[in-house]
This record gives structure tokens, C-alpha cells and sequence, in this order.
């Protein structure tokens, strides 16, 4: 291992544990993220803290999100916002917009994976006044999905476990079952999985 990589890896830990006490709530410190076999030394998960604290200090982006977010990723009232610890590396891309405004909540099942460039709300304009929202609806997605880039999950979707989101695909109804591909402009199912 070179000395330069090991320097960083101390560096990002030593920095990224004063960080992550005082933003992030502790429960994400169990990430699968933050361990490596030197005590958590060298774990991805410290990189993504000191990225996301230079974006919280000179970006201003995602105050108050109580885990490591890319500064390229949007987050709405992420107290709406339920996933797994160690799925923290949807987080971690850049693009994504995660709109859980007012009842919404988005639920993200373990082991899915979500692509650059996705979006996932739970409420939509009120066509009658551009300046309110229409009341939350729940998003769901199952387990061990696979959401492919440019996609958006409309408000009250819910994705069985399994399914995979084709790119660029508009899901505005939901498909319950899983074990499919979707994909389209309105999302349809493509193939069936075994």
C-alpha cells in the first residue's frame, strides 16, 4: 500500500469521526461503510463525510440530512426517508433528488440499488395552484431493486421486491409483485424474472 493512500485514510478517519459526531446521527456509524480490517482506517465511508462536510461548509447543501450525502444529491425532509445503514452508498452518486414533503414518506428497500439522476417523490403541484402541493403519498420499493439512471418513482408507487427500473423510465403506477423489468414513459412491465 502506498504511504500517500495510507496518509489520506488516517487523515479522512481522524477527520471524519470529528465530523461525523457533530452532523450524523450515530446510528450510521454501524455501515458496512465505516469498517475495514485497520478499525474502520481506510473505509469509504470517511471520504464521503469529509466530501459531504466541505459541501454543507462552502455549498450550503443538505443542512440538517443526519447521514453523509453527496453534495451532488438533493434530500427533502429527510426524517420522511427510511433505508437500511448499510445502504448509505445510494447516497453517494450524484443527480438524485429524494422529495418526501409533507406526510410522504420514501422507503427504500435493503440491498437496492438506486442509479444517478434518479427521482423519487411523494407529492406533485396542484395543477389549480402551481404555488401548493398536493397532499404525500408513500413510495415504496421492495428489496434488492435495481433503479436505473434518469428514472422518476411517482408519488404512491410501490415496487415489489426485485424489480428492476429500465432508464429513463416514468414509474407512475405501482407493480407490487416484483421479480420484473419495467421500463417506458409510463413504466410497463417488459419481462417477468424467474
Amino acid at each position: 500500500m502506498k504511504i500517500s493512500k495510507v496518509i489520506s485514510g488516517v487523515w479522512n478517519y481522524i477527520w471524519g469521526n470529528i465530523f461525523f459526531r457533530v452532523l450524523y446521527d450515530k446510528k450510521y456509524l454501524n455501515s458496512r461503510f465505516f469498517k475495514s480490517k485497520y478499525y474502520g482506517i481506510g473505509a469509504i465511508g470517511w471520504k464521503w463525510v469529509i466530501s459531504d462536510f466541505m459541501g454543507r461548509l462552502i455549498l450550503k447543501t443538505n443542512i440538517g440530512v443526519p447521514f453523509p450525502i453527496s453534495p451532488k444529491i438533493t434530500v427533502i425532509n429527510p426524517d420522511n426517508i427510511h433505508f437500511d445503514v448499510n445502504d448509505l452508498n445510494n447516497f453517494q452518486g450524484q443527480g438524485n433528488y429524494f422529495q418526501a414533503i409533507g406526510t410522504g414518506h420514501i422507503y427504500i428497500g435493503k440491498g437496492s440499488w438506486i442509479a444517478p439522476n434518479v427521482g423519487i417523490i411523494t407529492t406533485n403541484h396542484n395543477v389549480s395552484d402551481l404555488s401548493q402541493h398536493l397532499e404525500g403519498k408513500d413510495v415504496r420499493i421492495g428489496e434488492s431493486c435495481w433503479i436505473g439512471m434518469n428514472s422518476v418513482i411517482l408519488p404512491g408507487v410501490e415496487l415489489g421486491s426485485n424489480t428492476i427500473v429500465g432508464a429513463g423510465s416514468v414509474v407512475t403506477k405501482s407493480f407490487v409483485n416484483g421479480n420484473c423489468v419495467i421500463a417506458g414513459n409510463p413504466a410497463k412491465v417488459i419481462k417477468v424474472l424467474d
